[in-house]
């Protein structure tokens, strides 16, 4: 997404060549890979550890709840998911950080305030979504030895894997202006109504 908008705003008359089909799929397959190839390393060495009896997570399986009922020296395995969720974070944002400062630049030299306004506009929802997201994500996991509580773990599991999904969409689509005069004619029928 940020290549897209760096795309769109830097490079806009060659948009359709570097952005061809073939690139958007070989983002999306690497995109995935990436995201499979972690997720069994950590079901892997999350198999290897021992429960002994009884085990509920009081809430939907977040892996360090996971860890903190294992018997066994999880270490290791925590260490391995640090790394991951740095290494992922870090460079998610480097990559989503510097496409932005190219944007921020070519934006700047833009001479029509309505050109500015426009491209702001085009950034606005994914740097809002990517905001809440990655602010979350780095608060969860990317503090070492962090000891947040189990209620503060849950609203922020919640939030990133259920809040910001269903925000998403209405992040992304109210930059459509049919989208905004339907919504303003909807909650003006209301008010106007009481």
């Amino acid at each position: 997404m940020a290549y897209d908008r760096f795309v769109a705003i830097c490079n806009p008359l060659i948009y359709t060549v570097a952005m061809s089909q073939k690139l958007c799929a070989v983002l999306v397959a690497g995109s995935y890979a990436w995201g499979v190839s972690c997720s069994l390393i950590l079901m892997y060495s999350a198999l290897q550890l021992s429960f002994h009896g009884s085990n509920t997570v009081d809430h939907f399986c977040e892996f360090y709840s996971l860890l903190s009922l294992s018997y066994s020296d999880s270490h290791i395995i925590s260490l391995l998911l640090f790394v991951f969720a740095t290494f992922n974070e870090v460079s998610t944002l480097l990559i989503i950080l510097t496409s932005y400062v190219f944007i921020l630049v070519t934006i700047l030299k833009m001479p029509s305030a309505s050109g500015r306004h426009k491209a702001f506009s085009t950034c606005a929802s994914h740097l809002t979504a990517i905001s809440i997201f990655h602010g979350t994500i780095l608060f969860l996991y990317c503090v070492p030895n962090s000891k947040n509580s189990r209620h503060t773990v849950k609203v922020a599991s919640v939030f990133y894997t259920v809040v910001i999904p269903m925000l998403n969409p209405l992040m992304y689509s109210l930059r459509y202006k049919d989208v905004k005069d339907t919504v303003s004619k909807v909650l003006g029928s209301k008010v106007s109504s009481f």
